[in-house]
């Protein structure tokens, strides 16, 4: 583990990214290429975009090898008996997450599809948010903040507005806001939502835009 005192316990889901079922947003990222509006292939267009993302950049950044999390993908959080494990429990339902204890990223269907609204840029939010604990998972250990959640949306940050510096995606004009407007809209009131764990909206927001716009060693202490 590279977590800092702190965080998160070895084999614990980190990066929890619920929101509430009403969800709407419009947001659109989309492949440079083409607009897919499969929602099968938008995940994994994003997958795609992240870790090329990190492909591309790990060694300028951090020096040494990328080797990208496994991706397990979607389950069904109403039946425990099918929701993969992270240290010997069940992933939260209605939630994404990375665990350490496989080095694998999941994600519940439910929080992509009611999260998902009229775009795609939600799905591109919750898989580069955890992909960013995968990163700090690999990062040495001075580099991982205490509080890894905002340093997670701090990388995605990065992520996706690099890839869109790269022409690996198309970010439109009004997505920030959309963006701002679906922080607004996560789930606060759930128990892995709590501001004092993963920041106010403003502040998950802030770090966010950090990242956008400084890359990713704007993201390290």
């Amino acid at each position: 583990m590279v977590f800092s005192p702190g965080s998160l316990t070895p084999g614990s889901p980190t990066g929890a990214f619920a929101v509430s079922a009403s969800l709407a947003d419009r947001a659109r990222f989309v492949p440079a290429a083409e607009e897919r509006p499969d929602l099968q292939q938008s995940l994994q267009d994003a997958q795609d975009v992240v870790d090329g993302f990190w492909r591309l950049h790990w060694t300028g950044d951090f020096g040494g090898r990328y080797d990208p999390p496994a991706v397990l993908g979607p389950y069904d959080g109403s039946d425990a008996a099918t929701t993969p494990r992270c240290g010997g429990h069940p992933l939260q339902p209605d939630n994404a997450a990375y665990c350490p204890d496989g080095d694998y990223l999941a994600w519940d269907e439910r929080l992509i599809r009611d999260g998902l609204g009229s775009g795609d840029a939600w799905i591109y939010m919750v898989i580069a948010h955890e992909w960013g604990h995968a990163v700090q998972h690999r990062m040495p250990r001075a580099l991982v903040s205490a509080r890894t959640e905002l340093q997670a949306d701090c990388l995605a940050g990065a992520a996706l507005r690099g890839a869109a510096r790269d022409g690996a995606l198309r970010a439109d004009p009004g997505d920030q806001a959309e963006i701002d407007a679906a922080f607004h809209r996560i789930g606060d009131g759930t128990p892995w939502t709590r501001p004092g764990d993963h920041g106010t909206a403003a502040e998950r927001i802030a770090e966010f835009t950090r990242g956008g716009t400084g890359g990713v060693p704007a993201c390290l202490p």
